[in-house]
């Protein structure tokens, strides 16, 4: 069985690659893909190589995060799972992958796999949103209605059911959307953010004057959480920071996934979400390449990129 993957050999240079696998462990699985995403967030700033967390990138490097497939071999001690499954897990811009069984992701076959990818990024939402814990009548402020402030909108609302989620949102285009899952008041400029009003926020922009903001609306012993990656901007404290005697939060992968799939593939089936509208962008395998190029040139700005395999 060979497997192709898509690498970045330098700055803006993708290429596909091709390589024989191995035989599968005891405890792994042989998943072919369906479906995968770009999650433009974290891959454009890789690709660009102006990722503010990898000053000094190393290369070859291997793409992609978000995987969907249908399980083809599984090793001789694999238990929970079997030929003709769906999982979700994440080997990246590959055509076949290689995991460990306790790494998939079960997917009921009735959850199509755009609303499937995004279980991932959820549980990661998710976890920042424990680690605050806001109750139903806290005010909370969410800054950037991209995939992280979305899916994070989408915990708030239906999990913990918090009652005020406003968000900060330049792009008009994205105000629909967030109003669709709840948000109460979309602001596209700082200036008519609240000042002093919010019990928490959360950061999902990867931009410093959204940080800024952020500091400018909590009220007094507020707490923020940061979900980007800060891949973009860097971030400092503000006065306001100091004097209201604020606190931050970092918040990275997910707190457990299979765990947290079992919510939301349920709430999904219940509320007949609108999530997959996150993909505002749907390409083949093939046009991979030329879909980053064009990123990069700002041809195209959705959202999210679903990729399909078939």
């Amino acid at each position: 069985m060979k497997q192709n993957s898509l690498v970045l050999y330098r700055k803006k240079n993708l290429k596909w690659t091709q390589k024989k696998l191995p035989p599968l462990e005891r405890d792994e699985i042989l998943v072919k893909t369906i479906a995968g995403a770009i999650s433009i967030g974290a891959e454009l700033p890789q690709y660009m190589e102006s990722d503010k967390t990898e000053l000094s990138p190393h290369y070859p490097k291997e793409t992609g995060y978000e995987s969907y497939g249908e399980i083809v071999e599984v090793g001789s001690d694999v238990k929970t799972l079997k030929i003709g499954d769906r999982v979700v897990s994440f080997f990246g811009h590959k055509d076949y992958g290689i995991i460990k069984e306790q790494k998939a992701i079960p997917v009921p076959k009735d959850i199509h796999y755009s609303i499937a990818l995004l279980t991932i990024l959820s549980c990661d939402s998710a976890k920042g949103v424990f680690k605050i814990n806001p109750k139903e009548t806290d005010k909370v402020l969410v800054t950037g209605a991209g995939t992280m402030g979305l899916l994070t909108v989408h915990f708030l609302k239906e999990y913990m059911n918090v009652h005020q989620v406003d968000m900060l949102e330049p792009n008009p285009s994205r105000e629909p959307f967030a109003k669709l899952l709840g948000v109460s008041n979309v602001f596209r400029n700082i200036s008519e953010c609240p000042i002093d009003f919010y019990d928490y926020g959360f950061e999902c922009s990867s931009y410093a004057e959204a940080f800024n903001s952020l500091q400018k609306s909590l009220h007094k012993d507020a707490e923020i959480c940061i979900l980007s990656d800060g891949n973009k901007d860097k971030f400092e404290l503000q006065p306001e920071f100091y004097e209201k005697e604020l606190k931050i939060v970092g918040s990275g992968d997910g707190w457990d996934y299979k765990k947290h799939s079992e919510w939301y593939f349920e709430n999904i089936k219940q509320t007949g979400s609108h999530l997959n509208r996150i993909f505002e962008y749907k390409i083949g395998k093939q046009k991979l390449i030329e879909c980053f190029e064009d990123l990069s040139k700002g041809k195209i700005n959705p959202i999210k990129v679903l990729v399909e395999y078939i």
